[in-house]
């Protein structure tokens, strides 16, 4: 006896269904029913939102709806389309333009957008650096009364801020009637982005509440600045903070390194290390990497090969990183030794991999091993040379005396020499300068670290306050030195008169 075929769920049943499905299979199945049901009645009740926006369901963040091939009627109406709510976890999976298309339709069928919508199709804006799309949005989240939930104004402003504009995303920051964190480290961010340091650190020292994510925004933004040392003293007031919102993380860590390196800070990198071993840290890719450019830096090649040794996982840039410390410490046969290695471990190389090899060649003598990487490069990797790759040709070219070849390798060079030999038009500014009474307001400085403590030594504080004793101690040092002569001389002649 044949079995009849279910009957047709009614579109509440449905919901439910969409609510409690706990696997991709099911939901196929509900799908499918809807697809294969055009007379369900256009009063459906929409899915619970926690099935569309709840981070505990990781079945959902997996689901992908195909774009259609062509324009087709919503299946089922909804006030937030069934379509653009099973899209919204994860628009990456989508096609480009996927999001901004669902949501034209929606507004063609006469469909509303709700809080949940506008979130990530900013996000999508942001992802893709869409600025003209993204405020094509601004005036359908006024018009349409959400400028007061923080959820839409926190996207629009990471959506403004990853742009480019932290002139809008300020406009829009101090028009929020309410704001939490994620605001504030939407705009933090935004400053770091832009590279107004000062304002980002005027910015971060009115926020009331911080968690780890702001930490990290200021420290990293002032590592990439350029400005290691205070990205340090954050970090020391970050632990002095204290709180569970203030405990450092594997991205704290690896920033905080990267400023032990910029620095030349050996023992604060050292102390770091064991902060990440003592607290049990995620000992990733990123942490181990920078712990290997580090040693590397401050001359601990020991330590570098440890941590390098260490890693569970090694991606190209650890294998970079270890070949360029090789390289700084002029260990060339080391550094190609790796470079078999990635060889085997079927790693490929990429710019930054053959720059370190060609310093490697430059700093040991490596003539004909320069020669054959910089042709390797292009010819089997297809990768073209960069200035900083003709750069090292020439430093290992010039240092073997190979001028003429060296000559004709800058000649033959697609793009122009990074320095345009302008000396005169150079003296010309400076003269400029100074009749205007216009000083540098960063003058060149030096760092040491000494007993643990990093010192920072500026030209102009120098110059201006040290002259009188540096002078006094240069003729100390010239005096004593043509004492020593003047005695090594008399001693010589008393020994051959002996």
């Amino acid at each position: 006896m044949r079995s009849r075929a279910p009957a047709l769920a009614p579109a509440a049943d449905l919901a439910l269904l969409i609510d409690r499905s706990r696997t991709l299979h099911h939901l196929r199945q509900v799908h499918a029913r809807i697809v294969t049901s055009p007379d369900l009645p256009h009063s459906a009740p929409p899915p619970s939102s926690s099935a569309s926006s709840s981070p505990s369901r990781p079945h959902l963040l997996r689901f992908r709806p195909p774009p259609p091939p062509h324009p087709l009627p919503l299946p089922l109406p909804l006030p937030l389309p069934l379509p653009l709510q099973l899209q919204r976890p994860h628009p990456l999976l989508l096609p480009p333009l996927h999001p901004l298309s669902l949501y034209s339709r929606m507004l063609s069928h006469g469909l509303l957008p709700d809080h949940l919508t506008f979130p990530f199709l900013l996000r999508s804006c942001s992802l893709r650096l869409d600025l003209l799309s993204g405020r094509s949005l601004h005036p359908h989240i006024l018009k349409l009364g959400f400028p007061a939930d923080v959820f839409v104004c926190n996207a629009l402003l990471f959506m403004y801020a990853s742009c480019g504009r932290i002139d809008c995303a300020c406009k829009a920051f101090d028009e929020m009637p309410h704001r939490d964190v994620v605001s504030w480290n939407s705009i933090l961010s935004g400053y770091l982005r832009c590279g107004e340091l000062d304002s980002a650190l005027r910015l971060f020292s009115e926020m009331r509440e911080r968690n780890v994510r702001t930490w990290n925004a200021i420290i990293t933004g002032f590592v990439r600045g350029g400005r290691a040392r205070e990205a340090l003293d954050l970090f020391h007031e970050m632990q002095l903070s204290g709180g569970p919102c203030a405990r450092p993380d594997k991205v704290t860590v690896a920033s905080v390194i990267a400023a032990c390196s910029s620095l030349g800070a050996l023992d604060q990198g050292r102390w770091v290390h064991g902060y990440l071993k003592k607290h049990k840290l995620e000992f990733d890719v990123v942490v181990g990497t920078a712990l290997i450019d580090m040693y590397g830096k401050c001359g601990c090649m020991e330590r570098a090969i440890a941590v390098f040794d260490e890693m569970p996982k090694k991606d190209v840039l650890a294998w970079t990183a270890m070949i360029s410390a090789y390289a700084a410490h002029g260990l060339g046969e080391e550094a190609f030794g790796l470079l078999k290695d990635m060889e085997r471990n079927g790693l490929k190389f990429n710019h930054v991999t053959f720059g370190a090899l060609l310093s490697a060649c430059a700093h040991s003598g490596f003539v004909e091993r320069g020669r054959w990487c910089f042709d390797v490069m292009k010819r089997v990797y297809s990768i073209e040379p960069q200035p900083q790759h003709y750069a090292c040709m020439v430093d290992l070219l010039g240092r073997a005396g190979l001028f003429g070849e060296a000559e004709r390798l800058i000649q033959s060079m697609p793009m122009e020499p990074d320095v345009a030999n302008r000396f005169e038009d150079v003296k010309k500014v400076r003269g400029f300068m100074k009749e205007r009474g216009i000083k540098k307001t960063a003058p060149g400085c030096s760092m040491i670290e000494v007993d643990g403590k990093v010192l920072e030594f500026s030209a102009k504080w120098v110059l201006e306050d040290l002259i009188n004793e540096i002078e006094w101690v240069l003729n100390a040092i010239n005096f004593e030195l043509k004492f020593t002569n003047r005695l090594s001389k008399e001693y010589g002649d008393l020994m051959e008169n002996t």
